[in-house]
Parts: C-alpha cells; sequence; structure tokens
C-alpha cells in the first residue's frame, strides 16, 4: 500500500507554481538613470515642497532633502542619487517594485480593506545652541542682513547657532513654545537647507512673533524674509511695523495647476484674523510664480498682491545686488556672486 502511495504522488497533479516577473538588464539600467526629482516630478509631485533654489524635500520625510542631484535623508543619516535607491532604501518597496514604478507603471495604490499604518511621530528637537552667534551674524551680514534685525530675532529668540554645525537655526513658535526650526548652512559655498527633527510646518518662522496689523508679507525662506525687511530699512521705512511669514518652503503644483495649500500661511491666518491683505513675495522662478498663482486662486476673500523681486531670482538676490554685493556669497540656487 505504501509503494502505491508513493506512485499515486509521482502521477498526481503538480502544485502551482508562482511566476517571477523578469527584469532585463536594459530595464534595470533604464531605471538606474533616473534621479530621485526627475521620479517625484513625473509620479508624485504633490510630495515635493520646494525649500529653495534647487534644494526640495518631501512632504512626507521632512528631513529628507534633494539638492544638485542628490538626496540625504538627514535624520536617518542615509542618502542616494538615483530614485532606486530613493524607493527600495526609504519607501521599502521591493527592486522589482521599485523598478516597475520607475518604468512608467502607476504605484499600487491600497484598497479599502487594507489600511495604511500610520507613520511614527517624531519627537520635535532643536539642535543645541552655540556660546555665541558669532558665525550666523557673519554669515547673514554677508548676505546683506541688516545688523540690527538679526540682532533682533536673537534677542527674541527666532535665531541662534547650532553648536555642532555651526547652522543657521530660525525657530518658530506655536504661541510661546518652539515648534519649528529651519536650517541654513553657514559656509559660503554651502546650499545645505533642511529643518529640525519633528518641525510642525505650520508654525513656521515669522517676524513678529506676536503678529499685528492688517497685512502679511509671504516668503519661501526665512533669509528672504529678513532681507525685506533690510530693504524697508534701507528706504527708510519702518520694518518693524510688517509682518512677514517664512513659508519655510512651496509644494510643487500639481499637473492641474493647484498646489497644496501652505500649511504655514493657513495656520497665520486662522490665528490672526485681522489679516486682510496678504503680499505674495515669493521667487521669481518656475516653481515660485506657479505656486503664487495657485494659492492666489485659494484666497478670494482676502486682499491679495504678487509681489515677486524686481531684481534677482528672491528678495536676498535683490538685496545683495541693492547693496552691491558681489564675489563670495552664494545664493540658495548656487550662483556665485
Amino acid at each position: 500500500m505504501e509503494s502505491a502511495s508513493k506512485m499515486l504522488a509521482l502521477f498526481s497533479c503538480p502544485k502551482e507554481v508562482s511566476i517571477t516577473p523578469y527584469l532585463s538588464k536594459d530595464q534595470i539600467a533604464a531605471a538606474r538613470e533616473m534621479d530621485l526629482l526627475t521620479y517625484l516630478r513625473r509620479f508624485e509631485p504633490e510630495e515635493l515642497v520646494h525649500i529653495g533654489g534647487d534644494t526640495y524635500a518631501t512632504r512626507t520625510h521632512d528631513s529628507l532633502k534633494i539638492s544638485n542631484g542628490k538626496w540625504c535623508w538627514w535624520s536617518r543619516g542615509i542618502g542616494g542619487i538615483t530614485a532606486l535607491d530613493y524607493l527600495t532604501t526609504v519607501e521599502g518597496v521591493s527592486f522589482l517594485d521599485a523598478v516597475q514604478r520607475i518604468l512608467g507603471e502607476p504605484p499600487r495604490v491600497p484598497t479599502k480593506s487594507e489600511p495604511t499604518a500610520p507613520l511614527p511621530k517624531t519627537e520635535f528637537t532643536l539642535p543645541p545652541k552655540h556660546a555665541d552667534n558669532r558665525r550666523v551674524f557673519s554669515y547673514l551680514r554677508s548676505r546683506g542682513i541688516d545688523a540690527e534685525i538679526i540682532n533682533h530675532c536673537i534677542k527674541h529668540g527666532q535665531l541662534y547657532e547650532d553648536a555642532v554645525h555651526h547652522n543657521c537655526v530660525f525657530v518658530g513658535y506655536r504661541n510661546d513654545k518652539p515648534a519649528y526650526g529651519a536650517l541654513r548652512g553657514t559656509l559660503s559655498d554651502s546650499t545645505f537647507a533642511g529643518e529640525a527633527p519633528g518641525s510642525d510646518k505650520r508654525f513656521s518662522f515669522a517676524v513678529p512673533r506676536c503678529a499685528g496689523g492688517k497685512t502679511l508679507c509671504v516668503f519661501e525662506a526665512a533669509i528672504d524674509a529678513l532681507s525685506y525687511l533690510t530693504l524697508l530699512k534701507l528706504r527708510g521705512q519702518d520694518w518693524r511695523a510688517a509682518n512677514t511669514l517664512s513659508l519655510s518652503g512651496i509644494y510643487q503644483p500639481r499637473k492641474d495647476g493647484s498646489i497644496r495649500f501652505p500649511a504655514a500661511l493657513e495656520q497665520y491666518l486662522k490665528d490672526n484674523p485681522c489679516v486682510e491683505r496678504i503680499v505674495l513675495c515669493l521667487d521669481n522662478d518656475g516653481p515660485g510664480r506657479a505656486a503664487s498663482a495657485a494659492i492666489q486662486k485659494r484666497l478670494s476673500e482676502y486682499e491679495v498682491i504678487d509681489n515677486p523681486p524686481r531684481r534677482g531670482k528672491d528678495y536676498n538676490d535683490q538685496l545683495q545686488m541693492v547693496k552691491g554685493i558681489s564675489g563670495r556669497v552664494r545664493t540658495r540656487g548656487g550662483e556665485a556672486r
């Protein structure tokens, strides 16, 4: 009987065999050629946040920065160049699925019966403070920012020097408690721009901390806001009377021209119902112009003025031109002046 059972097993129907999809060498090579910025622009434009110049962040991982053809996830200490590296390392996608996504197949959408796990919340942590702010002060002065305005921000706890990397740390507040930290490298050839882990973009850098008045001026970055205040002072105007807000980057517009509304602006308007007029001072480049147009469509209940810099790409460019600064300073776009 035992031998008969073995014979029957030999001639029984074979089990169903799963076939692994095949990727050719050409497909893999083509996938490896795509950089992360190109991939996100093509397949996930709503995930991109424009920090300034050629620097972007991602909405999901706010400490992951893309610049000069490379990406770095600062909070995890990892980085790479290609979209394939990003998908397999950061998103945890299998190599096969990553190649298929890059080559044009749409990402898999979870079904209603397949709940997505919430992202773990990162605790907000500001970098430790340096004993003094000499490097930050010197750097911002080299960018043309007025000394009185720099000292004002330091005095009110909105600006300091990182003890480890000597970065500028621009602090945003939720009521009287720090809730956001924008980081900016201080080396003359640095394009580093990042955020403190766990930063809440709703409470971005704003001068003054306690808002007042009916007009709000909105910028992509903190340095642009300080540059604008410096320009006001150069014109003999009262810079302390102005209300400025940094969006800490802008979202890349979607294919239909719409945009994810900036969290910092939405929160500021909610906290300051007295605002009636909004002056959009976003960058004078493609992403800045597209974001400005999209934001205007969402603010029909306000008086909105589009006010890009008249000279240069951003307000710091304009300030440097007005002051005749040249040679040593490198802008966020990487152009030496």
